[in-house]
């Protein structure tokens, strides 16, 4: 008995129309595959000779019927001269003009990329009052917190440390929080506190922790809301000031401790460059680091006025 009742669930879930995000979905894949079809000037027999699937089963894919592998969906995507992004639902509306773009840069090279992406943020940015927000990124010990403190008391700049912002949200410590809920709850939370700071400051300076890079949507919305700047140091410079402030963790039960931190510099390095200026905090005195800050906002603010001054 108890098999059959699970045999029922089982197709109860998968039954066309019903009421479940996994049946909206499948909806919405269907829809996709079928405009494309359409956009493509093919029928239903040309696609399924081009992608080696029967003509029954693309149309049950059409109409949300059953549930394509994601090996078979890769063939129909590369039937359509498409790619598997195009075809799967997100939350925000794929407009003519967005498949446009996404086309047109996915065919240039990595180089050609971050150009364009430059250009996008030089050309858009201002409409979001960047200069008003400085968002720090870099990995702990290159002085973050020694930077935004000095802001705050002598520019009255409010300094929002991001991990604070965090633990009130979730209610817990961020230790708690990964044991509790793993990585992916703390990225969805630490999106939640940056997105409630942007809206409660429109005159801040966030404090991030070193791995927002990891979710590119977060570092997006940095740059293009925010003055973003990569504080950054040598490996040597990260462990030694961490050890000073007493933090002893990064050494313990880990004898390549600093190959690790190596490493994870290393692959963050091409996201904290994405920043709109570094500072490099490396064997300089805390006064000469907070006057290069200083000179990096004024310059910036110097920019942005340039950009919008219609007779600049």
């Amino acid at each position: 008995m108890a098999g059959n009742s699970n045999h029922n669930s089982r197709s109860g879930a998968d039954t066309p129309g019903a009421d479940t995000p996994s049946a909206d979905f499948l909806l919405k894949v269907g829809s996709r595959v079928r405009g494309l079809r359409a956009r493509r000037g093919m029928t239903r027999k040309m696609l399924a000779h081009d992608s080696a699937i029967s003509e029954r089963h693309l149309a049950n894919l059409e109409q949300g019927k059953g549930n394509i592998s994601i090996i078979l969906l890769r063939q129909v995507a590369r039937a359509l001269r498409s790619n598997l992004n195009e075809l799967l639902p997100t939350d925000h509306e794929q407009t003519p003009e967005l498949s446009l773009i996404t086309d047109f840069v996915c065919h240039l090279s990595r180089p050609e990329q971050q150009t364009a992406l430059q250009l996008l943020y030089s050309e858009f940015a201002s409409l979001n009052n960047m200069p008003t927000r400085i968002a720090f990124i870099g990995l702990r010990g290159a002085g973050k917190t020694t930077l935004g403190r000095l802001l705050q008391q002598r520019q009255n700049l409010p300094l929002i440390k991001l991990a604070t912002k965090i633990e009130t949200i979730g209610g817990m410590t961020i230790s708690e929080i990964f044991e509790l809920s793993g990585q992916s709850g703390y990225r969805r939370l630490e999106e939640k506190a940056l997105v409630a700071t942007l809206k409660d400051h429109q005159s801040c300076c966030i404090e991030t922790g070193g791995s927002i890079v990891a979710e590119l949507r977060n570092l997006n919305i940095l740059l293009s809301t925010c003055l973003v700047i990569w504080v950054r140091t040598t490996p040597q410079h990260h462990m030694a000031r961490v050890i000073n402030q007493g933090d002893l963790r990064p050494m313990a039960n880990n004898d390549d401790a600093m190959a690790d931190l190596e490493r994870i510099l290393a692959e963050r390095t091409p996201y904290y460059e994405k920043a709109h200026a570094i500072l490099d905090t490396s064997d300089k005195m805390i006064e000469q680091s907070y006057r290069e800050l200083i000179t990096i906002i004024q310059d910036h603010r110097g920019g942005a006025a340039h950009q919008n001054d219609p007779e600049g």
